[in-house]
């Protein structure tokens, strides 16, 4: 369960911590928050859906470990990456012009499209890639998919407050970024060993 815990955790990170990147461009206006609420949101429908997808078709997941190793690099490189996309953005507008209001609200959105549905994304399929590992019986599949959803959102609910009342206040957004990047590498690198032991007990018992 450790798994899915750091995973809320850090889809959270990225949504406040990223809300507060994208306010320096945009502006701390509310389109911001409904942008990167609306965008996270979209990604937890895409990730659980490709996550569940994913866990059916392969016996062993090592496509979602490399993924999380992927979206570990992209997280920790948003500070190299994300400020140059953001400026192509906003200067497509004329600067003689002022900026209409349906761009005000999609400007936001499409900037953290662009930066924060990927990471999340990959982050949301930890959650029913655990629930088929852990669930070894059709009967448990109800409880265990419980158990994983409520660590899932301890997670975030830690995410959020850590990130709001602590990460923000004392550390630049960058390190932050590259913190959680390096805490999806950590994930990448667990599932790794998860699904080798995973794959060791397996053998065990086919040997029994």
């Amino acid at each position: 369960m450790i798994l899915v815990f750091l995973g809320g955790f850090a889809i959270m990170v990225l949504e406040i911590v990223g809300a507060r990147f994208l306010a320096r461009d945009f502006g701390s206006s509310f389109y911001i928050w409904v942008s990167q609420i609306g965008v996270v949101l979209a990604a937890l429908a895409l990730g659980y859906y490709a996550g569940g997808t994913l866990a059916d078709r392969h016996e062993h997941n090592d496509a979602l470990t490399w993924l999380l190793l992927g979206t570990g690099v992209f997280t920790g490189a948003i500070p190299e990456f994300a400020p140059r996309l953001i400026n192509v953005i906003i200067t497509r507008h004329p600067t003689n012009l002022a900026i209409p209001i349906l761009w005000q609200k999609l400007d936001p959105a499409l900037g953290s499209a662009l930066i924060f549905l990927f990471p999340c994304g990959v982050l949301a399929m930890l959650a029913p890639y655990m629930i088929r590992l852990t669930a070894q019986r059709v009967g448990h599949v109800g409880r265990i998919s419980g158990l994983v959803y409520a660590f899932s959102t301890l997670g975030s609910l830690a995410g959020v407050v850590v990130s709001g009342y602590l990460l923000i206040d004392l550390m630049k957004l960058s390190n932050i970024f590259r913190g959680t990047g390096a805490l999806i590498l950590l994930l990448g690198a667990l599932c790794w060993f998860v699904e080798g032991r995973g794959s060791t007990g397996q053998s065990e018992e086919v040997a029994k």
